[in-house]
């Protein structure tokens, strides 16, 4: 099963926090949520653990997004100890949680080659993993694939850290790969394409566990530079199209909407896909 959720809580919700943003999303039909620690892991664990039990009662999945602030490439190593902190921290708290899945936009090339980042991410993530597992810390690491050619995430680095890393996945922002390529990854046979090739590195059960990110978005020649709503007329990005491929594909797991206008957005989504199947 595909299930369709918020990048945060619901913009109907009342009365705001995390607890009731679940129930919203139980409301409103949809299947998951995703906890935006983009600007610090705020939850503690007393609370992570209401929310675990929450969201199991609401039958909501959870999964988070780590901070933005995680650069894995820095030279600076107060801010790579710092990065790993981030992602370590979003993951431990997310665990309590009953988090799946925790996601993060991984580094910045900042002028060096592909295959240098590659393998200073590679090696952060290795003693990220390493802790957790030590730690019996069961939640899946998520690099993500990024919106602008000056950060590290293309869908073949992520495949090839998912590859190489055990306990690492993918999360496949598909507006991103859109806006990355100023406008390339946007029809149906591109959609199947970029689901063939996960399948190709990582097996068909990598379509049976994703973590996916969707909105409407603009781009510029450098890449993404902001969410849009999906009906907006300002919006290229193909939803409908990926929606049918989604369906045709059997892909399962998380698929969170990162639209201004969360849950109208999400619920499209879900119908679009629901339709395909009728």
């Amino acid at each position: 099963m595909l299930l369709f959720g918020t990048a945060g809580i619901p913009v109907s919700t009342t009365n705001r926090n995390t607890e009731t943003g679940i129930k919203r999303v139980k409301e409103l039909g949809l299947g998951c949520m995703e906890m935006e620690f983009v600007r610090s892991v705020y939850l503690k664990k007393e609370k992570a653990s209401h929310i675990n039990k929450i969201a199991k009662q609401e039958k909501v999945m959870l999964t988070v997004h780590a901070p933005y602030f995680i650069n894995l490439n820095s030279t600076e190593p107060e801010k790579l100890s710092a990065s790993k902190q981030r992602i370590l921290n979003s993951a431990r708290i997310g665990a309590i949680a009953g988090v799946k899945s925790v996601t993060f936009h991984p580094a910045y090339y900042m002028g060096k080659s592909s295959q240098e980042v590659y393998q200073k991410v590679k090696e952060a993530l290795l003693e990220i993993t390493e802790i957790l597992r030590s730690e019996e810390v069961k939640i899946d690491i998520r690099p993500e694939t990024t919106g602008k050619g000056s950060q590290f995430g293309t869908l073949n680095e992520i495949i090839s850290l998912s590859q190489e890393i055990p306990g690492v996945k993918l999360c496949i922002d598909f507006s991103h790969l859109y806006a990355r390529n100023t406008g390339k990854w946007n029809s149906y046979t591109e959609f199947m394409e970029i689901l063939n090739t996960v399948e190709t590195g990582l097996g068909s059960s990598a379509l049976k566990d994703m973590h996916l990110h969707v909105s409407g978005i603009e781009y510029t020649p450098k890449g993404e530079r902001r969410h849009l709503v999906a009906q907006n007329s300002e919006n290229k990005f193909n939803y409908m199209e990926l929606m049918y491929a989604l369906r045709d594909k059997e892909v399962e797991g998380f698929l969170i909407c990162e639209s201004p206008n969360l849950e109208e957005d999400a619920l499209l989504f879900q119908k679009i896909y629901e339709e395909r199947g009728g």
